[in-house]
């Protein structure tokens, strides 16, 4: 699996946070019979667990809230050795602190005049007051000023392994119509699609994590192929070389996509 760098498990779709500008929640009001929310099997995972080769850094989130998994201290236990994070909103950080503990990094994604954002913050200060813990990033959505974000900035003065980044939000139905210009690599070629997979709970892979519920970007199932062969498959090597003759627009959820694996803030 030579030039993967990460990997994108959904533990679970589940959420419990109602973010405005969620596709998740757009799709569930427009398109109920649509919504299936729920959780990745364990065996699944640890099918999944005995694949990666070692270095691949494990990202345990794609659309849901993977604090809320069930097994999640013995994915802990089966990805032990390898470099893990995840995205969470934060609100089970306390309950959740002993299975977490063996993560290298946790991000916790705010919107700062969110509703529940107070909340929010308030366990993350509880969190970030404990000793035995991952190393911590605020992900800060939407157009942050440095003055609304001072918060942050006194919590890294104080706590060493606390950092933070903002991110600049898109339209709920997927990646585009983004609030500023997004920013390219210099080589043209989108990153997440040269280096990342993602696999959601029913063990479907994509080749990236965008917002996809129509599925039109599966590379196929773990039930059928190894992660290796869907990496080394013709269809994904297609699509990269799409991407290298600047043709996205052949590949089908690409094509619809702005982003190119550069996040911006």
């Amino acid at each position: 699996m030579n030039g993967l760098k990460s990997i994108n498990i959904e533990l679970t779709s589940r959420c419990s946070k109602s973010c405005w500008m969620c596709g998740r929640r757009k799709r569930e009001r427009e398109y109920p019979e649509t919504v299936d929310w729920g959780d990745m099997p364990i065996d699944m995972v640890r099918e999944l667990a005995s694949q990666i080769p070692k270095g691949v850094f494990i990202q345990l989130h794609r659309d849901g809230e993977p604090l809320l998994y069930p097994y999640l201290s013995d994915v802990m236990e089966l990805f032990e050795g390898h470099y893990m994070g995840l995205d969470t909103n934060g609100k089970l950080l306390m309950e959740k602190k002993g299975a977490i503990a063996k993560l290298s990094t946790i991000t916790i994604s705010v919107i700062p005049d969110d509703p529940e954002g107070k909340e929010q913050l308030e366990i993350a200060e509880e969190f970030l007051k404990l000793k035995n813990r991952p190393a911590v990033m605020f992900r800060l959505l939407g157009d942050i000023d440095y003055e609304r974000s001072f918060v942050i900035e006194h919590w890294c003065s104080v706590y060493p392994k606390v950092d933070f980044c903002r991110r600049i939000l898109h339209k709920p139905e997927g990646s585009f119509g983004y609030t500023k210009e997004v920013t390219k690599p210099e080589h043209g070629i989108c990153e997440e699609m040269l280096h990342k997979l993602a696999i959601d709970r029913y063990g479907n892979v994509y080749p990236c994590v965008r917002f996809d519920p129509e599925k039109k970007n599966i590379l196929g199932n773990i039930s059928g192929l190894s992660l290796a062969d869907l990496w080394e498959s013709v269809t994904r090597k297609l699509w990269v070389q799409y991407h290298i003759n600047f043709r996205r627009d052949r590949v089908p959820l690409c094509g619809e996509c702005h982003f190119y694996g550069i996040p911006r803030g």
